[in-house]
């Protein structure tokens, strides 16, 4: 720890002497007495603790710095609760006159352009296609509640979302923390910032967070200081390890168990007999048949993810790292080995969608209403629905799908979701903590679709599924009300975090009329209990422009999953995904 502490205040010293180098030869007076500050601030900080605005924003980015090279880089890390911890030096500059607005909000800027200029992990192969961007998933945030209980929306608050608007950066990522206590005007700021469309800042229930912590075990003080990093990924900062362990393909395992464990893609025995479904004499058969799939494949990802969690804690320790997370020092153990006060790996289902719609088809199609036999629905998805044109739109188009406020449909999307959550939670890692689900595929969706044959939901093999808890593509058609109230019946407390994707048209947020429409609709969400939710204001027919002519729409901004990223930069097949999403029209 001491060999990685001296090398980021080696690192602060080569900066300051630069700067004065710098100074030396400059000619221009401002310039030169701004040189002389950075040189003033790199000697005190990270050596010793700020006393001003510049010195606190510069004292964080040499820690930003020094994790994220300690392991190529980190990913996700970041300042969690930014404007809490700034205003306090924000408030004393004001106060004294050593700092006004004008000048903070210069030197956020500037803070910003360091997030975007600094480069993200190298991906090629699997990982590539799982996640596909190069954003490092640093995530701000804001607003929430203080230690105490109290709200956690001040000034600065106010500031950093006009910084997020003025910047037009698809990173740093940034969200807003609201709670029942958080003033209407700065939800409605934040919605007059996500009327831009580049899909900042998304924007998380704090209160739930809250709640989702302590149901975890944190103390209330640590549940209210924390908050989301990555995509949606709930945390105590400063205080625990939460590990993002892999994703799982939940229509996959159902693709296995309707074939008796065989993957139909590769011809290969990959799970257990569950039993042959043309053997099946009820819904319940099939359900029985999942369960055992799902267990045993749960089985696997623990008993890989506790080798490489071992392979991390024994040799790939993070020093420096350690220094910063409460508890490590205390008790003498690297932050890979479970010196963090909490140590959670999660788990992220994706896919709930195209699962919750595959199962209510089948049982609504073959079991209740016998419209088709298993016989023929498994002879469509091996066949990929071919000739089969007008029986899959049955499928599609009369069949109850998630996300239009169906509980025939709802009912099977919280099975799914109980199921996936009493096999993974509470199970114990190497590090003396426990596993969680989320429920969040970062890009992953389409990849898994990719090697995910046809499903009962009428999909075609190798297009995406569906993504984070978001409806189908398409199949939500009642508007984004009923969207809310689907996926509000979902336990989000019992998770880590949940994704939620809706798309707006522009013109319905232009007026204030519409701002104060969709600040609504948060915070009914909210009411429900729901964890996240993020918006694309765009038009079907500008992203078809921008994928027909990317030269003319370099500087498109969208909101891909839980980040941001130039449109013209994604992958055709994410393009295309995007662009099929639901196009809200109204409220």
């Amino acid at each position: 720890m001491n060999i990685a502490i001296d090398a980021i205040l080696i690192l602060a010293a080569r900066y300051a002497d630069k700067a004065k180098a710098l100074a030396d030869v400059e000619k221009d007076s401002v310039r030169k007495s701004e040189l002389l500050v950075v040189e003033s601030v790199c000697r005190r900080v990270p050596a010793n603790a700020p006393t001003n605005f510049w010195e606190a924003l510069q004292y964080y980015w040499f820690i930003h710095l020094g994790v994220i090279t300690e392991l190529n880089p980190w990913d996700a890390f970041n300042p969690g609760r930014l404007d809490q911890h700034l205003f306090p030096f924000y408030k004393a500059g004001l106060e004294d006159g050593s700092l006004d607005r004008a000048v903070a909000e210069e030197l956020l800027h500037c803070f910003w352009v360091k997030f975007n200029n600094q480069p993200a992990p190298p991906k090629v192969g699997v990982t590539a296609a799982e996640s596909g961007t190069y954003t490092d998933f640093a995530n701000i945030n804001t607003g929430g509640l203080r230690p105490d209980g109290t709200d956690g929306v001040n000034e600065l608050t106010h500031l950093i979302l006009d910084v997020v608007n003025e910047m037009k950066l698809v990173q740093p990522s940034s969200n807003i923390q609201l709670s029942r206590k958080s003033p209407d005007e700065f939800l409605k700021h934040a919605c007059r910032v996500v009327r831009e469309g580049r899909g900042q800042p998304s924007i998380f229930n704090a209160d739930t967070i809250v709640e989702e912590l302590l149901r975890q075990g944190k103390s209330v003080e640590d549940a209210r200081s924390g908050g989301t990093s990555g995509c949606v990924e709930t945390g105590a900062f400063g205080k625990e390890s939460y590990i993002l362990t892999g994703y799982f393909n939940l229509p996959k395992v159902l693709e296995i168990a309707l074939n008796n464990g065989l993957d139909p893609k590769t011809g290969k025995k990959i799970g257990i007999e569950s039993g042959d479904p043309l053997a099946f004499k009820s819904f319940e058969d099939l359900q029985q048949a999942f369960q055992r799939q799902l267990k045993y494949f749960i089985e696997i990802k623990l008993r890989g993810n506790n080798v490489i969690e071992r392979l991390y804690a024994e040799n790939m320790p993070v020093p420096f790292l350690s220094v910063l997370i409460d508890d490590c020092i205390k008790k003498g153990k690297d932050y890979n080995d479970g010196g963090a006060r909490y140590n959670t790996n999660y788990i992220q289902g994706v896919g709930i969608g195209t699962i919750t719609d595959s199962l209510t088809a089948i049982r609504h199609h073959v079991f209740t209403n016998k419209t088709m036999t298993m016989q023929d629905l498994l002879k469509m998805l091996s066949s990929n629905y071919e000739g089969l044109e007008k029986t899959r739109l049955l499928l599609v188009n009369k069949t109850p799908k998630y996300g239009n406020d169906d509980d025939e449909a709802d009912d099977i999307m919280r099975w799914v979701f109980d199921e996936f959550y009493s096999v993974v939670n509470g199970r114990k890692n190497t590090k003396g903590g426990v596993y969680r689900i989320n429920m969040l595929p970062t890009t992953c969706h389409v990849y898994f679709g990719s090697v995910t044959g046809a499903t009962a939901d009428g999909r075609k093999a190798g297009t995406p599924l569906s993504e984070g808890i978001s409806p189908v593509q398409g199949a939500d058609r009642k508007g984004p009300t009923a969207v809310l109230k689907s996926a509000g019946k979902m336990d989000h407390v019992r998770t880590g975090g949940t994704l939620l994707n809706q798309k707006f048209t522009p013109h319905l947020l232009e007026s204030e009329k519409g701002i104060e429409n969709l600040s609504h609709l948060v915070r009914s969400y909210f009411t429900l209990g729901g964890h996240h939710i993020q918006f694309n204001v765009v038009n079907a027919e500008t992203l078809r422009a921008a994928q027909a002519h990317p030269e003319q729409h370099r500087d498109l901004i969208v909101r891909v999953a839980g980040y941001s990223d130039y449109f013209c930069d994604l992958s055709k097949a994410l393009q295309d995904e995007i662009i099929a999403r639901t196009e809200h029209q109204g409220f």
